[in-house]
Formats: structure tokens, C-alpha cells, sequence
């Protein structure tokens, strides 16, 4: 057994009832470091949020069997920790944690392992390989026990050594799909065992639902056209928004609606409070605090907005649990305010300023981005006056407040100037219609209008 190869599987963990797996998105320890219990080890990235994965166990770690970028199933072992009291094992033998891939776990032989490691490819390699006429029997790895990484084949491929008139990239254009299969032709014909993509479930709750949505049969350039474009590489996360997108607006049937609110006194007890509130509690005072509190309220009298489509029937959630987008430079997150209906605004403006500043920073935990029941985004933020959201599956619902502008507007024949905001409101045309959507909007509309100088944020 190679020294590299000792020590105990530190295995993928089970973070989420629905978690299926998880992608390694950056090692922050090598092999060679000294580890105690609870470092980080790694970034892992689910199809919910990012997290840091600590270490069960002290010990030196050895060996990394996971690839950035690679996805693992839980329970497979992500890499070998040697535990200082391990010397006493027989042969200090990998210790397969439960669950753990067997394959992988038995990697570690020498140099029969080592030849087995460099033979495994993931799928990005042979994809890489396929797309342009790549040998890689001919390549030198240098990952471990000498697997070659996708950085192995961009390097030989931008040494130049690639044949441009390979079969694989003739026409400088050829389909994702085919070259999936043609990938897993030729590793199948060299006896290479490339594991299927597991099929995950879409949800567990026995809603409805049973498999992934199809992709789309998308092309990708196999060589760069010139120098007026350039690629960017599809993060996990990204993926992951992509797919998760697509399911909502392919399953659910979208209608939509907005409706203009007058939000002049609004502003007025704002400016009021703003500053005392600063004082008092440390965070801004938002617009936001006031919205979900307005929407909270109008969903008490029409619980159906707080419902998911099922089989054959539609379920209406008794906790309002409020669904957030939070924007980064990279991603959205959707951080959930668990029974918002028991808040008061001050209440949810705390809320909300620990789940924006936790969400972008990255600290937010899966437990904070599960559950939610209605969604509400605030677009006005960005100087939107009006937008058409995509409904955060499954839930019936999303609502957006626009950007808070003054305008000339008529009342009792008289003009006057207001402080004028649009609601907008998509909506799952299965569940919900019009009438009950715009008698909800209307709610919501005297609910904010009915902020005044009494209004009480405690």
C-alpha cells in the first residue's frame, strides 16, 4: 500500500434529508497537513447553498479522493485522514466509512491502485478528451496516484499539440450529448468504468414529481471563434439555478399581474423611525420590513396564496414561512424567515439583515434555506419599476416590490405629487386566478397604504 494512500475515508455527509450529493468546490487543505477535528477540509456545494465541510477526525491527511468540481454521492469517501493512533492497524488499512464507495476506498494498493486512479476519468475530462481527439493514454496526470484533471487536458490542449482537424471537433461545433456518448463509447471500449449520473430525486415530499426535467440539447463550441467572445465555465451553483429554473417555468403554468400602491406615508413614518431604529438595534430600517409584514398580513386572509400543487390536490401551508432573494455577484440565494406571520417589523428587519449579510458571505446553513411557502423579492433595489419573476418551485406564488418613485397623480381632482410603487405579482395558474390574486394584491395594497405616524414597529 502506498503511503499516500493510508488512513481513514472522511466520507460525504448527509447535510439534508433530500441531499443526494455534493460537489467539491475548493480543497483548503492538501495532503501532508497536520488536521484537528472540526477544520475545514473543504467547500462542498449542494443544490441548495455552499458549505464548509470540518473534519470528523484529527489526524495527518493523506490523500484527496474527490476532484474539485467532481460531484461525490453521500456517504463515498471524499479523502484519507491517517489518525495519529492508526500506526497500531493492521497494515494501517483504509478505514471505508459506511455507505462509502468501494471502488474508491480500495484505491489505495500501490502501484496496481495507482494505475487504476490514473485510468479513472471524470466526466469532464472525457468530454474535454472527446471534443477534441484527445488520446489520454498518451497524457501524464497529475492528480492523484496520477489521474489526470481537466487542467491536464486545457494544458495539452493549449500546447498545441491537439490535431485542429480531429474528427471530434470537425465543423469547430459539435452537440453536448453526442459527445457524452461518444466520451462513454470510448471508455467503455478501453474497459473503463464511468459511473452514470445519479438520478436524483426532484423532491422527496411525495408531491408529485419524478423525475429530473430534460436538458436541452445545447451545443458547445469546441475551439474559440476569434477574439469578439470568450467562455465562461458553468460553476455547480450556476447549474444548479439553470435547472431549478427551467423546472418551474416548464411545470408550472405562469401568469402574472401588478398592481401601482401609494406608499407616500410609507416613507414619511420611515424617515421617522429610521434613525432611532438604527440606534436602538444597529441595522437599517428597510422598505422591505414593511412589505413582508403587508404581505404576511394579506396572506392570513387568503391562505390559498400559501399552497403547492400536488397530484390531485392543492396544499395549503398553516406556518407562513417567507422566502428571501438574496443577489450576489455570482449567484441568488433564497434564505427562508420561518413563520413570519409570529414577527413584528421589527422583528423581520432583523431578520432580514442576518439572512442578506449571512447569505452573501456564505454562512447560511441548509436548514435557512428550506421550507419557504411565499415568495417575496425586492427588485427596487436595483432601480426596477417593474419586473415578471419566476416562481420559486413549488410554491404558488412570487411577488416583487418595485423601486419607490414620485409622480403626479390625481386625487379629488386635484394633482398632487406621491411616492408611488408597483407590485408585481406571478402566480401558478393552476392554483391561483385572477379574481383571488387581485383581491390579494388589493390586501396588500391597503395594508401598505395603511402605514401611518401610529404604526408601531414592536
Amino acid at each position: 500500500m502506498s503511503e499516500n494512500m493510508r488512513g481513514t475515508a472522511v466520507p460525504v455527509p448527509h447535510l439534508a434529508e433530500s441531499l443526494v450529493s455534493a460537489t467539491v468546490g475548493k480543497w483548503l487543505r492538501q495532503p501532508g497537513d497536520v488536521i484537528e477535528q472540526y477544520d475545514v477540509l473543504c467547500e462542498l456545494i449542494t443544490d441548495k447553498v455552499t458549505v464548509e465541510m470540518p473534519s470528523p477526525i484529527a489526524g495527518r491527511l493523506t490523500a484527496l479522493l474527490v476532484a474539485e468540481g467532481e460531484t461525490a454521492p453521500v456517504g463515498a469517501p471524499l479523502c484519507l485522514i491517517e489518525e495519529p493512533n492508526a500506526s497500531g492497524a493492521p497494515g494501517g488499512a483504509v478505514q471505508p466509512a459506511a455507505g462509502a464507495s468501494a471502488a474508491a476506498v480500495q484505491a489505495g494498493g500501490g502501484s496496481p491502485a495507482e494505475e487504476a486512479m490514473r485510468s479513472r476519468y471524470s466526466p469532464a475530462v472525457l468530454k474535454l478528451a472527446a471534443e477534441h481527439g484527445i488520446d489520454l493514454s498518451r497524457l501524464a496526470g497529475s492528480g492523484l496516484g496520477g489521474r489526470i484533471t481537466r487542467k491536464d487536458v486545457e494544458a495539452h490542449i493549449a500546447s498545441g499539440a491537439v490535431n485542429p482537424g480531429a474528427a471530434a471537433v470537425q465543423g469547430g461545433v459539435i452537440p453536448v450529448a453526442q459527445a457524452e456518448r461518444d466520451a462513454a463509447a470510448a471508455a467503455a471500449a478501453e474497459g473503463v468504468f464511468v459511473p452514470a449520473s445519479p438520478k436524483i430525486p426532484v423532491r422527496t415530499t411525495g408531491l408529485h414529481l419524478s423525475e429530473n426535467p430534460p436538458h436541452t440539447n445545447v451545443e458547445a463550441e469546441g475551439r474559440m471563434t476569434g477574439d469578439r467572445e470568450y467562455l465562461v465555465d458553468v460553476t455547480p451553483v450556476r447549474s444548479i439555478i439553470a435547472s431549478r429554473t427551467r423546472q418551474s417555468v416548464t411545470e408550472i403554468p405562469h401568469a402574472w399581474t401588478m398592481i401601482e400602491v401609494d406608499v407616500t406615508n410609507l416613507v414619511h413614518l420611515r424617515n421617522k423611525l429610521k434613525g432611532e431604529f438604527m440606534k436602538q438595534e444597529g441595522i437599517n430600517l428597510t422598505y422591505l420590513a414593511f412589505v413582508l409584514k403587508a404581505v404576511v398580513n394579506a396572506i392570513k386572509d387568503y391562505p390559498i396564496m400559501n399552497s403547492v400543487w400536488g397530484v390531485d390536490k392543492i396544499i395549503v401551508k398553516k406556518d407562513i414561512n417567507i422566502s428571501l432573494l438574496v443577489g450576489t455577484e455570482d449567484f441568488v440565494l433564497s434564505p427562508v424567515i420561518k413563520k413570519a406571520d409570529e414577527k413584528t417589523i421589527a422583528g423581520l428587519a432583523r431578520e432580514i439583515d442576518d439572512l442578506t449579510k449571512r447569505g452573501r458571505a456564505g454562512k447560511l446553513t441548509l436548514s435557512e434555506l428550506e421550507g419557504g411557502t411565499f415568495t417575496v423579492n425586492n427588485t427596487g433595489s436595483f432601480g426596477s419599476i417593474l419586473s415578471y419573476p419566476i416562481i420559486n418551485y413549488p410554491q404558488a406564488a412570487i411577488l416583487t416590490f418595485e423601486s419607490i418613485v414620485k409622480k403626479p397623480v390625481v386625487i379629488q381632482d386635484m394633482i398632487a405629487v406621491r411616492s408611488i410603487a408597483n407590485m408585481c405579482l406571478s402566480l401558478d395558474h393552476r392554483i391561483l386566478d385572477g379574481v383571488i390574486c387581485g383581491r390579494f394584491l388589493q390586501r396588500v395594497k391597503e395594508n401598505l397604504e395603511g402605514y401611518n405616524q401610529e404604526t408601531k414597529l414592536y
